[in-house]
Formats: structure tokens, C-alpha cells, sequence
């Protein structure tokens, strides 16, 4: 049985990180919606971030935040400055936490744990392992028949009071009785 809720933790916001939303740098995990900037909050990639310590920052308000500072620098095209990005609306403020600006970024991010429900173990569903039948989502290993087991497809399957049967169990159990029938 999968170790469910386990996992590496996100370097922002201390959730656990499941593959399919990992986002690694520098041995630390993220998830894809937390890897922003911790000054103008733009998303990074292994091409334009910048560490600094637990801190992850896009290249330029790391440079302004720690680069070279002083008389001579900032003078030309292609060097830096001291400016600290006031100019383009960047606010800095020292010791507040990082959040991401959007922490339910998209439709699977929803209900329980940031993710949909599977109603037959009540643990989080995420888009990598997610199966809908029945109006709802449902864990690949959880969308099985409740009677005998079977793996199910969408198009194989009956539900009844929110359980999802295989169709050879639903007519059995709930089907027509009497002489002639089963």
C-alpha cells in the first residue's frame, strides 16, 4: 500500500510534494506553483532562478538584493546597479514570508490537501493518479469494484449509493430477481 500524505516537503510552504508536481533545485523540493521569486514573485525555471541560502530568487532581484553594490557599478548596458526595483513597483520587506500569489493555481488544486477526494480511502487525489467515474475522482489502485475487487474503466462500470460496482456484481446484487432472471 502507498505511503499516502508522505513525501518530501515544499521549501515555501512546508506541504508535502508529490512527483508529478516536484520542481528540484539545489536538493530542496517545490512544488511547480511555489517556485517563485521571494521579491517580484515571478515563476523560475533551472535557467533564470537564483539561491541564496533556503531563498530562491529570479535573477535579477538577486542581483539587486545581493550583488555588487557602490560607485562604479550600474553605470552601463549590462551591469548592475543599486537599484532595488522601488522604479518598477518591487516592494521588499524584510522578514515577511513568502506566499505564493496563487495557491490554488489550477482546477486540481481543490477540496482535501489542495486536491480532490477519492471517496473510497478519503485521501487526496492529484492529477497524476487520478481516474473519473461516477461523477467523481477516484485514486488508479482505489477504482476497483466494491464487491469483488476488479479493476474498473469508466465505461465497465455501475454505481449505486456512491460505491462504483463492475457490472457482473451490480446485476447480481442489484438487479431484477425471480424465476428467469440471473
Amino acid at each position: 500500500m502507498p505511503n499516502w500524505g508522505g513525501g518530501k516537503k515544499c521549501g515555501v510552504c512546508q506541504k508535502a510534494v508529490y512527483f508529478a508536481e516536484e520542481v528540484q533545485c539545489e536538493g530542496s523540493s517545490f512544488h511547480k506553483s511555489c517556485f517563485l521569486c521571494m521579491v517580484c514573485k515571478k515563476n523560475l525555471d533551472s535557467t533564470t532562478v537564483a539561491v541564496h541560502g533556503e531563498e530562491i530568487y529570479c535573477k535579477s532581484c538577486y542581483g539587486k538584493k545581493y550583488g555588487p553594490k557602490g560607485y562604479g557599478y550600474g553605470q552601463g548596458a549590462g551591469t548592475l546597479s543599486t537599484d532595488k526595483g522601488e522604479s518598477l513597483g518591487i516592494k521588499y520587506e524584510e522578514g515577511q514570508p513568502h506566499r505564493p500569489t496563487n495557491p490554488n493555481a489550477s482546477r486540481m488544486a481543490q477540496k482535501v490537501g489542495g486536491s480532490d477526494g477519492c471517496p473510497r480511502c478519503g485521501q487526496a487525489v492529484y492529477a497524476a493518479e487520478k481516474v473519473i467515474g461516477a461523477g467523481k475522482s477516484w485514486h488508479k489502485s482505489c477504482f476497483r469494484c466494491a464487491k469483488c475487487g476488479k479493476s474498473l474503466e469508466s465505461t465497465t462500470l455501475a454505481d449505486k449509493d456512491g460505491e462504483i460496482y463492475c457490472k457482473g456484481c451490480y446485476a447480481k446484487n442489484f438487479g431484477p430477481k425471480g424465476f428467469g432472471f440471473g
